[in-house]
């Protein structure tokens, strides 16, 4: 019998933390067109003229304070660690290959092993919970370039959001109970950030989003495949599981760049505004990620800690991803299997 091929991808991350491997990574990664969604020749300029040459150096700096001698970039290690498990609550039915939409292992090399395997299917699942199309989106055409060129084509599926998925929420959740989250003064879900055009472009009525108010706030048919909506349901979800007022969280958004109009609000400003009500201890979900990398452990764990600080909090507690809990891998193997 032959076996069913699944194929998980994340994002990325340079080969190592010195410069000339984060230009490369940032180069590859910022070139794609779902990525900065502007003609080719500006972001030809943008990028390789102005972004890579110039934060190659700070970026750099940044991965080498996440980085381990034992276990390298986090995001790879957990990956791997995903992809381990996961094999090994599937069995021998099944062959699990693990790739990076940018950098290595690539999507290529990986839909080889699986074609070299005569898999008779292949589910691919892009490990960001939300779609957008600078991720899941970028995922899902890069599979679909290169299996078109192959002369026999298996049976093939994606699995585009699970922002609502019920083992990833628990996890979430059980990972913040630790920490007491009644103890703090408000809860920030903070999500990685996208520029307004691209989340008009997920409208297909073109006429709601950000054109009703609240547009987010409610998930429906208009609004199902948008980012933002999406994360603003998978907030709601995690914070009723742990029984978090509206009123308690704010939904935000990190990592903006360039001067377009980013999703507001910034995570940055909902700092500062809950800085000037008084809070001092912010407890921070950022469900953006199935593991935790440069956006968390540094973004978050350092830089927002220190400026909340500078605003006269006292601390911003980090939620841990899901990483390798088994009860993650038990969710991704009900998708493979769903």
């Amino acid at each position: 019998m032959r076996k069913q091929g699944v194929l998980l991808v994340n994002l990325g991350t340079p080969d190592s933390p010195s410069v000339s491997d984060v230009r490369k990574y940032l180069d590859e990664f910022l070139m794609d067109e779902r990525v900065i969604d502007i003609p080719t020749i500006n972001r030809t300029l943008l990028v390789k003229g102005i972004i890579v040459p110039f934060r190659g150096p700070k970026s750099a700096k940044i991965y080498k304070e996440v980085w381990s001698d034992e276990t390298g970039s986090p995001l790879l290690y957990y990956s791997i660690r995903q992809k381990e498990l996961l094999q090994e609550r599937l069995g021998n039915d099944y062959v699990v290959e693990l790739a990076m939409r940018y950098q290595s292992p690539s999507i290529e090399s990986a839909l080889l092993a699986l074609k070299r395997k005569q898999v008779a299917s292949i589910k691919v699942i892009p490990l960001f919970p939300q779609y957008a199309s600078a991720s899941t989106g970028s995922v899902n055409q890069k599979v679909m370039e290169i299996v078109s060129k192959w002369p026999t084509i298996p049976d093939i599926s994606f699995i585009s959001s699970f922002h609502d998925n019920e083992g990833m929420i628990e996890v979430f959740a059980e990972n913040a109970r630790k920490y007491n989250p009644d103890s703090f003064d408000h809860v920030l879900f903070s999500f990685h950030g996208l520029p307004e055009r691209q989340l008009t472009k997920a409208d297909d009525t073109g006429k709601y989003c950000l054109k009703v108010a609240d547009c987010c706030s409610r998930f429906n048919d208009a609004n199902r495949m948008c980012y933002s909506a999406q994360s603003h349901d998978t907030a709601r979800l995690i914070a009723a599981k742990l029984g978090i007022s509206r009123d308690k969280y704010t939904v935000c958004f990190q990592s903006r760049l360039g001067n377009s109009p980013w999703k507001k609000p910034y995570t940055s400003d909902v700092l500062k505004e809950q800085a000037e009500k008084g809070a001092k201890r912010l407890l921070v979900f950022s469900p953006a990620f199935v593991a935790d990398c440069l956006e968390t452990l540094y973004e978050i764990v350092e830089e927002y800690n220190e400026e909340f600080k500078a605003l006269g909090g006292e601390k911003v507690q980090l939620v841990e991803s899901l990483n390798d809990d088994p009860r993650w891998i038990a969710a991704l193997e009900k998708m493979v299997k769903g």
